[in-house]
Formats: structure tokens, C-alpha cells, sequence
């Protein structure tokens, strides 16, 4: 039996395994067989996180991660959780393999996916001008041509935010309306960059090695045509990936796993969430890696009052490595 496992290897689930490696938990971490390493992953470069002034591409970052956490102890195990049994004092985790590892903690770190348009080209052409994240990808269309699909507040947000780098941002949208909220839009309205293409819906996303252009159909006539543009951001929202936990843990109202205020505690004693499977709103590499952070102490902290940590549990500023325990 383990003291803890962890489910999901994006930067939440890899920094929670460091920090649980170096309190001596031994943890194990259970990645993706087919997506390991999150939406990083999808991503090419990644110039916003702390350390890396000069840039670095988001699978080289999950290596990183993954090699640190190695380091200090973490087995990963290439497999899908595809049941988890969260009653009792000891928590289970069935794999695809159909083997049952238990624990005394669980730490749920299993992120969120974009909704994808489920179009022709969207899935070839990912990363290469398809793109789910404008803060992440704006900066490489500068003074270029680019649209976003979607019509509430996070699609105007975005393309409010990329008019800083291009030249023009089209807002493509199924009705003649937006769903987003009164002062987005009207700060939208009022950007000049800013065109609307009303009553539309993107029916492939065009071409070979890089976006070139959309098929747009008309939602009134159904007429087609194509607009040509170098990048497509995709903003219909997102979901958290609860699946596993539906019935056994409590959610909030965005669908997300409800935590006890800004701790990693979640409705049920032993078992703790992190990153954006807890998280709505930022959906960033480093707040996932920092609530990593948050749910590895708690964890520490929770085994500690059991009697069953590794070590003694301490201040934080020791556990994060401020004071010389080595």
C-alpha cells in the first residue's frame, strides 16, 4: 500500500509528486497512457513560466518536471485510472490494466480539457495555428490575421487580448448576438481590430502544414466560404475532467472539484485536488504548479496528523525547502 497516489501528469500532479518526494511519501503518480504530461503537451513555446527567459517548448518543460520528480522518489506508471473507490481510510485506483493500487491519500490532479469544434483539420492542424490558449500563443501572430470562435466572455477576452499582437482578430459566432457580458462586449465593439462574423460556424479548418484559412457555413442560409487567416483560437469553454470522481466527490457549480477555500481539501477526508480540474478561471501552467504545491503540504500535513508521514510534519517554510533539512 502507498501512502499516496497521484492522478494526472500535467504541472499539478508533477509538482505535488516533488514535493511529496521530498517529504518522503514515495508517491505514485499514474500518467496518461496516451496524453501524459497535459495540455503542455499540445503546446509549442512556452515563454511565460518563471525560469525559462528564453523560452522553452511545452513537452521539453513536462520532461523537466517529470526528471525532478524522479529525482526524489516519484514512480510513474503509464497507465488510465478508470475507477477510483474513495471510501474508507484506504483509497483504491483501478487501471486500464485492470491492477489496483491503494493509498492513504489521493492526490486528484486530472486538469481540464478545451471543447474542440470536432471539425476536419482542427486536430492535424493543433499547434500549428489551431490553437485553445490565447495567453500562451498570441505572441507568435503578430501583425497577422487570426480569428477566435466562440461568443461568450472568454472568447472576448481572448480576442480582446490578442489585438495586442495582430493586425486583425475576426470573432466568428453562431448567432447574431454575444453571450458575453455587457462591458466585454462593448470594449470589443469599440476595438478597431476587432470584426465580427455573425451567424456563422466553422465547418473545417484549412490547410496543409499551417492554417491558412476557415469554411465558414452561414447558420441562416447555409451558404459557405472561406476566410483566410494564419491562426484559429477556439474559445467554447472548457470541462474539467471529473469523471472519475462524479457521485464521490462534491463539485462546484462550474463543474469543477470543490476545495475547502483556498486549501487542496475536498469533500471527502484523505482525498485532495490541484490544477485546473479545482480552477475555472486561470487555467496557467504555474497556478496549476503552485495549487500542486498547496495539495502535496496538505497531504503532508494530513498523513502527519495520522501518524503515517514520512517525516514529521513541519512549517511550511521547511517543507518548501527554505530551511536546511538535508
Amino acid at each position: 500500500m502507498r501512502k499516496l497516489i497521484i492522478i494526472g501528469s500535467g504541472p499539478a500532479g508533477f509538482t505535488a509528486a516533488i514535493y511529496a518526494a521530498r517529504a518522503n511519501l514515495e508517491p505514485l503518480l499514474i500518467a496518461s497512457s496516451v496524453e501524459a504530461g497535459g495540455e503542455l503537451m499540445n503546446t509549442t513555446e512556452v515563454e511565460n513560466f518563471p525560469g525559462f527567459p528564453e523560452g522553452i517548448m511545452g513537452p521539453d518543460l513536462m520532461a523537466k518536471m517529470q526528471e525532478q520528480a524522479e529525482k526524489f522518489g516519484t514512480e510513474v506508471l503509464y497507465d488510465d485510472a478508470t475507477a477510483l473507490d474513495l471510501t474508507g481510510d484506504i483509497k483504491k485506483v483501478t487501471l486500464g490494466s485492470g491492477v489496483t493500487h491503494e493509498a492513504e491519500a489521493i492526490v486528484f490532479a486530472t486538469g481540464s480539457a478545451p471543447r474542440k469544434l470536432g471539425v476536419a483539420g482542427e486536430q492535424r492542424l493543433s499547434g500549428h495555428g489551431v490553437s485553445y490558449c490565447a495567453t500562451c500563443d498570441g505572441f507568435f501572430f503578430r501583425e497577422q490575421e487570426i480569428a477566435v470562435v466562440g461568443g461568450g466572455d472568454s472568447a472576448i477576452e481572448e480576442a480582446t487580448f490578442l489585438t495586442k499582437f495582430a493586425s486583425k482578430v475576426y470573432v466568428i459566432h453562431r448567432r447574431d448576438e454575444l453571450r458575453a457580458s455587457k462591458i466585454m462586449q462593448d470594449r470589443a465593439f469599440a476595438n478597431e481590430k476587432i470584426e465580427f462574423v455573425w451567424n456563422s460556424e466553422v465547418v473545417d479548418v484549412l490547410g496543409d502544414d499551417a492554417v491558412n484559412g476557415l469554411l465558414l457555413r452561414d447558420t441562416v442560409d447555409g451558404s459557405t466560404r472561406e476566410l483566410p487567416v494564419t491562426g484559429v483560437f477556439v474559445a467554447i469553454g472548457n470541462d474539467p475532467r471529473t469523471h472519475l470522481v462524479h457521485g464521490s466527490l462534491d463539485l462546484t457549480e462550474h463543474g469543477t472539484v470543490w476545495v475547502d477555500g483556498r486549501s487542496s481539501r475536498t469533500s471527502v477526508p484523505g482525498v485532495f485536488a490541484a490544477g485546473d480540474v479545482i480552477d475555472p478561471t486561470y487555467r496557467q501552467a504555474v497556478t496549476a504548479a503552485g495549487s500542486g504545491t498547496v495539495a502535496a503540504l496538505d497531504v503532508e500535513h494530513y498523513l502527519a496528523a495520522r501518524g503515517d508521514a514520512g517525516t514529521p510534519a513541519q512549517d511550511a517554510a521547511e517543507i518548501d525547502g527554505l530551511t536546511d533539512t538535508a
